[in-house]
């Protein structure tokens, strides 16, 4: 036991770096966690209830949780579905901000989960397996567009790699409804990184979400801007890093910069993803008031285009062009036309190993001519006194 909340306590300390571990214990949570979490108040008088990888496979000691509960960390346990009323019928959590419920394995968020969370402004569920389409058992259909509603001061949604892995298309979907039938309309910040989506059905999907600051789509598979965030009029940033986009049109190009044109600043990041056809974006980054995160380290490579059997990637693949003048890219032009950088560099090398040779060849040739020289002087010399000896001959006789 005094393993157990030695190894507790480090967690705590790891995830929290201001808690105290003397202001928490497992004696201020009460008999319904069973001595398994950690409760109290924290260096910032936040009273902090963590129960992260205790074995609990349900949620109904979070019906009692203290009434000072301020932050809950409810992590790394095995909760496949949400019932309803997760934090009790009546209000039990008057003070509670921010909710962590990530890496719970949970599948399905019932509709009617999440009440009393009207104060609850961070929501953390990175890490789930959910699945938000509907689900039929018998002849009952179960639809959970609503899970979201009672969050009426949600400031931050956290949903990074929140999903199962299925039809990505279905998913977008999906988070219309849920966004549309969801009064999130404080949300500043949504993170969707991981989810594999592809894109969106209806390009207003998130037009319900206007207080939206940060938009967060890394690392899915979207192919480009086919959305509307002109209806978001507070966004400042739009991270769309490690996705499939090849390249932006004019029309694209031209949305992001009517930010900028009415005042609202806004950064994009758009590293890691596989840029070809980048005349457009080109001209673009060479006028726009857009602030492009790491500008200079983006890469228009022919070669990273993504590969497909569609007409579209074949024309990408054909058209891609050279985004920044860098050294690099100054050295691809000093070598003939369509070689690659290691073409270029093989031929650099193949130069020098035949300067190289040709000195040698030289060297040696010097050395020959040298022996050589000694061998004909010496031969002359013979010959001379040859000559000679018969000119002597000559003149005695």
């Amino acid at each position: 036991m005094i393993l157990y909340f030695t190894f507790v306590i480090l967690q705590v300390i790891l995830l929290r770096p201001h808690v105290t571990t003397s202001e928490l214990s497992a004696f201020q949570c009460g008999p319904s966690f069973r001595g398994r979490c950690l409760c109290g108040s924290t260096a910032k008088e936040a009273f902090l209830v963590n129960c992260t990888n205790t074995g609990f496979t349900n949620t109904s000691m979070l019906q009692n949780l203290p009434l000072e509960t301020e932050s809950l960390i409810f992590t790394g346990n095995n909760i496949p579905i949400l019932p309803w009323n997760v934090f009790g019928d009546q209000d039990q959590t008057p003070h509670l901000k921010e909710v962590d419920m990530s890496n719970n394995a949970i599948k399905e968020i019932r509709g009617k989960a999440y009440h009393h969370v009207a104060s609850v402004e961070l929501l953390i569920l990175d890490h789930n397996e959910l699945s938000l389409s509907s689900l039929k058992t018998g002849e009952e259909v179960h639809r959970h567009s609503r899970m979201f509603s009672n969050f009426l001061n949600l400031r931050a949604l956290h949903l990074t790699n929140a999903f199962k892995d299925n039809s990505p298309a279905n998913l977008a979907n999906d988070l219309h409804d849920i966004f549309i039938n969801s009064n999130l309309s404080v949300l500043i910040k949504l993170h969707l990184e991981q989810n594999e989506l592809t894109g969106f059905a209806d390009p207003m999907v998130f037009c319900d979400l206007p207080a939206l600051m940060d938009l967060h789509l890394g690392d899915n598979l979207l192919r480009n801007l086919h959305f509307n965030i002109t209806c978001l009029h507070h966004l400042r940033f739009l991270d769309l890093r490690k996705n499939r986009i090849t390249r932006l049109s004019k029309s694209d190009l031209g949305t992001l910069d009517e930010f900028p044109a009415r005042g609202q600043p806004l950064t994009i990041d758009l590293g890691g993803n596989p840029l070809c056809d980048c005349s457009d974006l080109l001209q673009w980054l060479n006028t726009t008031k857009v602030i492009v995160r790491n500008k200079d380290s983006l890469v228009c490579n022919p070669s990273s285009a993504v590969s497909g059997n569609t007409q579209e990637d074949a024309f990408q693949h054909v058209s891609c062009t050279t985004l920044h003048k860098t050294a690099t890219a100054n050295v691809a032009k000093s070598t003939p036309q369509g070689m690659g950088r290691g073409a270029a560099l093989s031929v650099v090398l193949l130069a020098l190993a035949g300067v190289a040779l040709v000195i040698g060849l030289i060297y040696l040739r010097r050395i020959q001519f040298k022996a050589h020289r000694g061998l004909l002087d010496t031969v002359s010399r013979k010959v001379q006194y040859t000559t000679i000896g018969h000119h002597e001959e000559e003149v005695d006789v």
